[in-house]
């Protein structure tokens, strides 16, 4: 079957980038000029996928609002001739009918959030993206998920090596050894103790399900810090079908924390010929004050 659906789960409060995040979503941080909600949306319609679907929560609308026309905006940008600050604004919003919303009323964790789109997906295999996993790639991550999972018709997750101290952040693998970017999983632990991580192969946030998941996560079993963990749901679903993971390529910045979010913004930057030539003079000053 084809993937043609992605769900974006984006009702979490953001906690770690209080104040900035009081009033606005998470997802609405800026790397460089653009949200990265938006970096992670591109990648999708780059892929092939033609529905996106946004798991929100109360104090999200300002992502609704983000891929809807302006008029106010978009009057004013037309008056005053900026023809190419019009195009940006409508290239914006997709056509009618691809973008699809649904609460997530409890933050019961990241399994709850997927599970509140099952309705909306139907019984069909789909994408997961976390925003706050950013990845420069010459070719679309998801798009290269797919492409696996077009070959092996299985559940398929991006992993990454993390060091060993970090493997309670993560959901961590026991999986065979990478053969041309797959593994075949054994077994997954959502957060170990670092003593007791099978690996330091790590899923990050991307996603290819199939839709025996949902029956899974109806359950609601809860898992690590009181949540329903999308991995430990995969480690129930290991039992009846196989799961693959995926070693991507590409660099990727975890926009969840402070500093990773800064590296990207940095990164993306240097990308930019209109700063780039700004920007590096004051780099190689700034370095010269650290030891």
């Amino acid at each position: 079957m084809q993937v043609r659906k992605a769900v974006f789960p984006v009702a979490g409060l953001g906690t770690r980038f209080l104040p900035a995040t009081k009033a606005m979503a998470k997802e609405m941080l800026p790397i460089v000029d653009k949200p990265l909600i938006q970096y992670a949306v591109e990648e999708a319609l780059n892929s092939g996928i033609t529905e996106i679907i946004f798991v929100t929560g109360a104090s999200k609308r300002a992502i609704e609002n983000h891929f809807d026309h302006s008029c106010e905006l978009e009057q004013l940008l037309l008056s005053k001739g900026k023809d190419l600050e019009l195009k940006m604004v409508h290239s914006l919003v997709p056509e009618t009918g691809t973008i699809t919303y649904t609460r997530q009323n409890q933050p019961l964790g990241l399994g709850h959030a997927i599970w509140c789109a099952r309705n909306i997906v139907g019984n069909e295999p789909f994408a997961v993206l976390l925003a706050d996993d950013l990845i420069k790639a010459e070719r679309p991550v998801i798009g290269q998920m797919i492409e696996q999972f077009n070959r092996l018709q299985s559940s398929i997750v991006s992993v990454v090596e993390v060091r060993r101290e970090d493997t309670s952040k993560y959901g961590v693998l026991d999986a065979d050894p990478i053969v041309d970017h797959v593994t075949r999983i054994r077994g997954l632990v959502e957060k170990p103790k670092p003593e007791e991580a099978p690996s330091n192969l790590a899923i990050i946030g991307r996603y290819i399900l199939t839709p025996e998941i949902f029956d899974v996560l109806e359950g609601k079993e809860v898992g690590a810090h009181g949540e329903i963990q999308i991995t430990d749901a995969m480690a129930r679903l290991l039992k009846t079908q196989s799961i693959y993971g995926f070693r991507y390529e590409g660099t990727r910045f975890d926009c969840g924390t402070k500093a990773g979010f800064q590296m990207a913004n940095l990164s993306f930057s240097l990308d930019r010929p209109d700063i780039r030539d700004q920007l590096l003079p004051f780099i190689r000053n700034l370095i010269k004050k650290f030891p």
